[in-house]
């Protein structure tokens, strides 16, 4: 999808001020922005967001020295960035006067870290009553572990994520993302939306607190569900699924595929369509418990007719008969599928200062009356600052000039 003017996004004239940083925050950022809302992203002079510099690989820029990070360009597209340095008092009058021009204000630092500079939830909603203030951290406003910090990697491993991912005999392992943070990015955008729905009726906005252990343990689902419920602990099983059978990866002749049976129709579709006729009419396999029971003597009927064709045979064989197959992709195998192509999951953007368009994975959202289109590239470090503290605070270009010799922007 190439950068053009669209209709009106369903957020269309709610700003955002955007103190946070790094993935979880500005993931959220960038789901509001997508759905047009304007993004002010405040960044420190010289420095700007962490991600910027997280890589390689490097946007190069046209003098052909590094540029931003691709981390950086995945999560924050259609945004301004301004860079305000609030730890001095020029800076912070700034954000206070900036706070009441505002709907959101979205922050990830530490729990009490921004009372220290009057940017707190209680100050900012003085300036703001209307405010909807979203504090993002490691482990939430509350609790004996409210003040240390999180990221996603200890998350993954204090949730039990790790504990159930990887092979059964293996290590816990991380998920290859940083799942953690982008949960509670999804979770802090649906809470902001709401909050605006309450503030638009009310007049009054509220503090939002997302913590990431919070949501990681909420996605934690069915695994805590079935441990809340039997007092067993999760287990590691690989590419098994602790309630579903068949539910994994086989091998086919030629390379991994997936087969995911959900009900017993399906399961009778799948036996049929590789031969086992009749097999679910067999008592250890007839419904999907008697099939997690006999997992293994299942798996030994199956696997071997798998192994005995290639892949394509088997997803063109299960997709007729309406069981869900498919092949185990890399990442360039995924981003190359024509279904991908089809549903312009792949957002291409130019920005003037880089030798090359930004290629990143695309919005998922799709609304029939409103856009979720690419309006602008991720912005390069201030590149907005002089528009918005001109438009927005009505400071002469002279003002500007005196904040950015002094450091202050």
């Amino acid at each position: 999808m190439s950068e053009t003017t669209q209709s009106k996004g369903a957020l269309d004239g709610i700003r955002v001020l955007d103190l946070s940083r790094v993935l979880a925050g500005p993931w959220a950022t960038q789901t509001l922005a997508d759905l047009g809302a304007e993004i002010i992203k405040v960044e420190r002079p010289g420095v700007g967001d962490d991600t910027r510099e997280w890589g390689p690989p490097f946007h190069q820029s046209i003098d052909g020295t590094p540029g931003d990070a691709a981390y950086f360009m995945v999560t924050n597209r259609n945004k301004s960035s301004i860079c305000v340095d609030f730890s001095t008092p020029e800076g912070l009058r700034l954000l206070h006067d900036l706070i009441p021009k505002c709907d959101v204000l979205v922050e990830n630092f530490r729990t009490g870290h921004l009372a220290r500079y009057n940017l707190d939830y209680e100050t900012a909603s003085v300036l703001n009553p209307r405010l909807v203030y979203c504090s993002i951290t490691g482990f939430g406003q509350t609790g004996p572990m409210k003040t240390r910090a999180g990221y996603d990697y200890l998350i993954q491993a204090m949730s039990g994520l790790m504990s159930v991912t990887g092979e059964a005999e293996g290590s816990p392992t991380k998920v290859g993302l940083a799942i953690s943070d982008l949960v509670a990015g999804l979770y802090a955008s649906t809470s902001i939306l709401a909050a605006l729905h309450y503030a638009k009726a009310t007049d009054i906005g509220q503090h939002i607190d997302i913590s990431l252990l919070d949501c990681q343990m909420a996605i934690m689902s069915n695994q805590a569900a079935n441990t809340l419920l039997t007092g067993d602990d999760a287990t590691r099983m690989g590419p098994r699924h602790p309630s579903l059978a068949p539910y994994q990866v086989f091998e086919a002749s030629d390379a991994p595929v997936v087969i995911a049976v959900a009900n017993d129709g399906q399961f009778e579709r799948l036996c049929n369509a590789i031969g086992l006729d009749g097999l679910h009419h067999d008592a250890r396999f007839t419904i999907n418990a008697a099939r997690i029971e006999n997992r293994s003597a299942l798996e030994s009927l199956i696997a071997p007719l798998i192994l005995a064709r290639p892949i394509i045979c088997w997803i063109e064989a299960l997709a007729a008969v309406g069981v869900p197959c498919g092949p185990v992709n890399t990442v360039a195998e995924a981003l190359a599928q024509p279904q991908v192509t089809a549903r312009d999951m792949i957002d291409t953007m130019d920005r003037p200062d880089l030798k090359k368009p930004v290629r990143v994975p695309a919005s998922p959202l799709r609304l029939s009356q409103t856009s979720t289109g690419l309006r602008k590239a991720p912005p390069k470090l201030g590149a907005d600052t002089n528009d918005i503290l001109g438009s927005l605070l009505g400071l002469s270009e002279i003002d500007i000039a005196r904040l950015r010799k002094r450091g202050i922007i």
